[in-house]
């Protein structure tokens, strides 16, 4: 029987603020539907759901309307910066994104008042980029936006927010001005989706500080500007350090992507500016566990999720997109999405998939495994690492504490713990998340389980995600 000591003394110094996902794409390909609108927002955002209370909302730079490249049926997102190359003239066009901003909208209401927003940029509009392309530079190592349009496209996201926050009443409360900058993965023409390399050093720098300059001159200073979203935290590292002091100075939180394992000396980095950490971005279609069938997919997230909760210890924790995946035999602007799902014991991006035509949303039991961490561990408690297949968190107003564990295994696994510097209260409540997506258990209630003087020992079941709550008096 395994054994974790789980002591109070250990606690995160900082409040965790909660779980959350990007909005784009999948919020493009959906928003024009009510029912996938509101059965989205019932699923992803509601505390009957997986309670998300984080948005990431991506302002669109928009490309050239001449240009194809693209074929996926979601991530041409469109700008709403309109330009006339006869006359010169600019107009914004918030009807451009009306499918993003219904879900958007959706979406808070859902989280209520823990809603967060935070708006984003994957590239400038194609008019201010150097190759004319929002999807990147034609050397995916040059920064593609023009120096000369720092200051006009940070006025285009100040824009945005003001309408957000104004005429919608959407409660934008920060701004990525860059998304994955220091990396050579954008490149004009792609097919995929719009993206921009900015260089380290003196372009990022320039961004940041214009955007911080647009906010102010908005009277929008009260939103944090942060920095700067890249695809791991090593390169995260290496940006912030090349950051000017004029930089450093407007921006108000770190948050990292983590497609490649983290790295502990990010977070000591972050404390010593005095800046919050958040984990903004990741997913794979990988899958973890022992003939774990339809669970590997749920038991690879949980994985992921407890590592970077761990060696980051971040304020937040973002998937990419909690909904990656659409079939469809319908074509699309030209595209076609599959006409079924994938393997479900396979790996798959995202937590579920849109039946576009049925207008319906098809869970998985990725989704379920997502939702043993995001309805336990809530805003405001504070994180307690364990070890590498459990984590904890704490409600230290409340006196209650909540353990999500994951057994890989094909056998069941009995787990101990053990408080070192508090009592544990009878009794303790849990569910589970285990088996088939048609016969298997979802979120499943568990019988109660006794404590003594010092803990309390579970049975897990094999290849499962389990969520348990106590309540504690300190010693």
């Amino acid at each position: 029987m395994k054994e974790t000591v789980i002591s109070l003394s250990k606690m995160a110094d900082r409040d965790f603020e909660g779980w959350g996902t990007s909005l784009c794409w999948w919020a493009n390909r959906v928003g024009f539907s009510e029912k996938l609108t509101e059965r989205s927002a019932a699923l992803f955002f509601s505390s009957d759901g997986l309670g998300l209370n984080i948005m990431r909302y991506n302002i669109g730079g928009g490309d050239d309307p001449s240009h194809r490249h693209i074929t996926r049926t979601d991530s041409d997102m469109p700008g709403w910066l309109t330009w006339n190359p006869t006359t010169g003239k600019r107009a914004l066009d918030p009807e451009a994104d009306k499918n993003q901003l219904r879900v958007l909208d959706a979406a808070c209401k859902a989280a209520g008042s823990d809603a967060y927003v935070e708006a984003f940029s994957n590239s400038p509009p194609y008019f201010m980029t150097v190759s004319g392309c929002s999807s990147g530079h034609k050397n995916p190592r040059v920064t593609n936006i023009k120096k000369s349009c720092a200051a006009d496209f940070a006025r285009y996201l100040a824009d945005v927010v003001e309408y957000l926050r104004e005429k919608m009443e959407i409660p934008v409360k920060s701004l990525a001005c860059m998304n994955e900058p220091f990396t050579p993965y954008w490149h004009a023409y792609s097919e995929k989706q719009e993206g921009c390399h900015v260089s380290p050093g003196k372009m990022q720098s320039l961004l940041l500080c214009e955007t911080a300059a647009a906010m102010k001159n908005k009277g929008l200073d009260d939103i944090e500007i942060t920095a700067t979203d890249e695809t791991n935290s090593r390169l995260q590292l290496i940006a912030l350090r090349r950051l000017s002091p004029e930089a450093k100075a407007v921006i108000s939180r770190v948050s990292t992507h983590t497609y490649e394992k983290a790295t502990p000396k990010l977070r000591p980095y972050t404390d010593r500016m005095g800046l919050r950490l958040w984990m903004t971005e990741t997913d794979w279609s990988n899958i973890s566990g022992e003939d774990s069938g339809e669970m590997g997919a749920g038991l690879w997230l949980g994985e992921k999720i407890i590592e970077d909760l761990t060696v980051l210890s971040p304020c937040a924790w973002v998937i990419w997109q909690v909904m990656a995946g659409y079939i469809s035999r319908r074509e699309h602007k030209g595209r076609r999405d599959p006409e079924a799902i994938p393997d479900l014991k396979g790996g798959y991006w995202g937590t579920a998939f849109g039946d576009i035509d049925n207008e319906e949303i098809i869970l998985t039991q990725k989704y379920y495994a997502f939702g043993q961490f995001t309805r336990y561990i809530r805003p405001g408690m504070r994180l307690i690492p364990l070890d590498s297949h459990s984590i904890a968190a704490v409600d230290r107003q409340n006196k209650h504490l909540v353990i999500v564990a994951l057994n890989t295994k094909a056998q069941k696994q009995e787990r101990r713990f053990t408080f070192s510097d508090s009592i544990p209260q009878s009794p303790v409540t849990g569910s589970h998340t285990c088996g088939t997506l048609a016969d298997g258990d979802h979120w499943r209630e568990l019988p109660p389980v006794a404590c003594d003087k010092k803990g309390f020992t579970v049975t897990l079941a094999p290849n499962s995600i389990s969520s348990f709550e106590v309540a504690y008096q300190v010693e």
